[in-house]
């Protein structure tokens, strides 16, 4: 959520960043300005009032003590009340209208992200590796699967419903390997803490990321009482971590990483990416989230793109890191990076990860704090997060990358450990 205050006296700024957003706002800033005028007359009247009820009490004792009538006190009280409670109602209607009005508002892009539309307008910021030049007709992930014997998307759609899988033998043996490879990497060289958090969270925890109220449609809920959603990605309950809770500045950065299943109903993609695992209801992922202080929040940035970026150069595999423009950037981040990894057979580059900077936009929703020298006035931590890598994706790049012409595909070096010393995946 946008600081109240930056809101109410920047409405120009933040005018100019929703609309850089693509986004027309005027109509529920105005409301929101409304709303905050409203909010700032009514509570000094309100303390007023108050002042003169609490004096009142003096003043009908001491009317009693002269041995005055104290009944026009007592009914001035009476009234008094009544407007206390009037006005103290008309407050928390103006609070609730701004709140609301906030909570649809997404996060202001930094001053760094480019300007644009959509997609189209992102720039590619850096590449890495060099494509393969194949000298056959290389395949795509969704016939060498099931050639292999490793993907199965029709048992997939049998057990569940479309856009479900099964990874069987090798493939799932390759799924586990790459988690087992991101984590021991990160937690051993990048220096993030493992966490194995719920895959269920309430909806204060995804009010708390910026998931509700707006997103709701694209989560799975409960049935029943519960007030629980299989969670989007480990980066909802890992930043949640910390909800309510001032942090000890001198501990920041602090960092986690997490590997989850994650489930989406990808409400508004009908029709897109339906074909093999680039956009399942259920996918896995190794998160990375950070805890930042404000003055550091960007190089926390660089160096979580650079630790996500780690795994694919390890592993071999071309990629681009992107920073999306104002258009294409999410609800809650300032700015992002997308990592976008090479895919021979679609001829394309798609995206593997996405890193952001939320700065205090989920920490204002979340209340997570933080005491700069341990001590003194608390402020909002920012918090960043990034795929690290999308387990899915990093096993379909694998896949079409290694490719050989026999139909089999090479394992990366740096992953024949974590897959027991094997060298290739060949047809079964």
């Amino acid at each position: 959520m946008l600081d109240p205050t930056y809101v109410r006296d920047n409405l120009e700024a933040v005018q100019t960043g929703m609309t850089n957003r693509g986004l027309n706002v005027t109509a529920e800033l105005q409301q929101l300005a409304t709303a905050e005028s409203h909010r700032r007359r009514l509570i000094p009247q309100i303390e007023g009032l108050k002042r003169e009820q609490n004096s009142s009490g003096d003043q009908v004792a001491r009317a009693k003590r002269q041995g005055q009538d104290a009944s026009h006190l007592f009914e001035a009280s009476k009234q008094r009340g009544q407007k206390i409670k009037q006005l103290e109602f008309e407050l928390d209607s103006a609070e609730r209208q701004r709140t609301v009005l906030l909570e649809a508002l997404p996060n202001l892009p930094h001053s760094s992200v480019p300007v644009g539309k959509g997609a189209a307008d992102n720039v590619v910021v850096r590449t890495w590796g060099e494509t393969r030049k194949f000298d056959f007709e290389p395949k795509a992930h969704w016939d060498l699967g099931p050639a292999l014997g490793a993907i199965d998307f029709e048992r997939g759609a049998k057990i569940a419903a479309a856009r479900f899988s099964v990874l069987i033998g090798p493939g799932a043996q390759l799924a586990r390997a790459l988690i087992n490879f991101m984590l021991q990497l990160h937690t051993t060289e990048h220096g993030y803490t493992e966490v194995e958090p719920p895959f269920l969270v309430s909806s204060t925890t995804l009010y708390g990321t910026g998931q509700l109220p707006k997103f709701e449609q694209d989560l799975f809920k409960i049935a029943g009482e519960w007030d629980l959603y299989l969670i989007p990605t480990a980066e909802v309950p890992v930043t949640n971590l910390f909800r309510g809770e001032i942090l000890d500045g001198k501990r920041l950065p602090l960092k986690y990483t997490a590997y989850t299943p994650c489930f989406r109903s990808e409400a508004g993609s009908y029709g897109a990416d339906t074909r093999g695992l680039i956009r399942q209801h259920q996918f896995d992922k190794v998160e990375l989230v950070k805890f930042a202080a404000p003055e550091t929040s960007y190089d926390e940035l660089e160096s979580l793109t650079a630790n996500a970026e780690k795994i694919l150069q390890l592993l071999g595999l071309p990629y681009r890191t992107v920073v999306l423009c104002t258009g294409d950037i999410g609800f809650a981040a300032a700015k992002t990076y997308d990592l976008e990894v090479w895919l021979p057979a679609q001829n394309t580059y798609r995206e593997i990860s996405s890193c952001s900077n939320c700065e205090a936009f989920q920490a204002r929703r979340a209340n997570i704090k933080f005491r700069p020298e341990g001590t003194g006035k608390a402020e909002h931590v920012h918090t960043l997060n990034g795929s690290g890598l999308a387990v899915g994706r990093t096993l379909i790049a694998i896949l079409e990358n290694y490719q050989q012409k026999d139909g089999s595909v090479e394992i990366p070096e740096a992953l024949r450990p974590f897959m027991g010393g094997k060298a290739a995946i060949n047809k079964s």
